[in-house]
Formats: structure tokens, C-alpha cells, sequence
């Protein structure tokens, strides 16, 4: 049976491998370890998965972000990612009343493009070159570009935070906050 508890600055070094995954996007540890002295409570691991994320915006735009979501190879389709993103909405909603969730993925990743829009997000639109070439031989602008994707939450009544044409819709990487 798996336990989520809350991250601790050792559990950096217990995932590296799974910043070796192609898809999962790295960042250095003072990067990670900034979001966890600043956002403690939106960062926790189930030993196998981690999550990272933060509360940012005001206003209607307050929302939960999902900075990084990592599962080891030999873990996944297990449902792990659902539980914790699920985790995540429920502290954006009741710890930083947040109106949505968002994230950003690869538009060549359909595989996670599928399974996020299976817990119920969609795009809200495409930012132009938003990630480096991963020189998979893909088309460029596919694989640099990615999609925001959103999940609105109970707050968000209105559901403003999510539109039906979100792939039709793109911005520079430089009009994302």
C-alpha cells in the first residue's frame, strides 16, 4: 500500500532517475528546492510519484500549478498520477482557494495530453516555443511547443478558466507569466 506524506529536501535525491524520462522536463535543485521552502504543502511523495507544485495569481486568476509531475517507469498505470493530482486540486481549492489548476506539456507527449485530459483537463491554448528541441527528428515546432492545459475548479463556476477552442488558440512563450 502506498502512503503520501510530505516532501522533504533528502527526497530530491531518491528521484533523479526519473529525471532521466524523456519526457519528464529537470530543473536544478535550487530550483526545487525553492518551490518547497515557498509552497511546502503543495509538495508531497508517495515514495514512487512526485509532485510539485505552486499557488500563483490573484483574483479569478488564483490557481494551483502543477510544476512537475514525475512517475518511475516500472510505477506507472497504476493510478498514482490521478491520486496525486487530485491531491494537489483538492489543497489549490481549500488551502489557496485557487479557481482552477493548470500545467503545461509537450504537444508532442500524447500520451500525457491523453491522461490529463482523462482527469478532466483540456488546452486552454498553445504557447510557440515553450520547451527546447528534444532532436527527436519530430516536427520543431511540435515538439517545442506546449499546451496550458486547465481544470476548473469549484470556485470557477462560471468555468472562465477553460475554453472549448484552446487548440486553435496560441501565444508567444514570452506572453506567459
Amino acid at each position: 500500500m502506498s502512503v503520501l506524506r510530505p516532501f522533504r529536501a533528502t527526497d530530491m535525491f531518491k528521484f533523479n532517475h526519473i529525471n532521466l524520462d524523456l519526457w519528464t522536463e529537470t530543473y536544478a535543485i535550487n530550483f526545487y528546492l525553492g518551490y518547497f521552502s515557498r509552497w511546502p504543502d503543495m509538495c508531497a511523495v508517495q515514495e514512487t510519484p512526485q509532485v510539485m507544485g505552486k499557488a500563483e495569481g490573484v483574483g479569478t486568476e488564483r490557481h494551483g500549478h502543477v510544476t512537475a509531475l514525475s512517475v518511475a517507469p516500472e510505477y506507472r498505470r497504476l493510478g498514482l498520477s490521478r491520486k496525486f493530482m487530485a491531491w494537489l486540486e483538492q489543497v489549490s481549492d481549500e488551502n489557496y482557494r485557487g479557481y482552477f489548476v493548470d500545467l503545461y506539456v509537450r504537444c508532442v507527449n500524447t500520451a500525457a495530453i491523453n491522461m490529463y485530459e482523462g482527469f478532466g483537463y483540456s488546452v486552454y491554448r498553445r504557447v510557440k516555443e515553450y520547451y527546447s528541441n528534444l532532436g527527436l527528428g519530430l516536427n520543431p515546432r511540435d515538439e517545442e511547443d506546449g499546451f496550458d492545459m486547465r481544470k476548473p475548479l469549484p470556485r470557477d463556476s462560471m468555468r472562465r478558466s477553460v475554453r472549448a477552442n484552446g487548440r486553435d488558440i496560441t501565444v508567444s512563450a514570452h506572453e506567459v507569466p
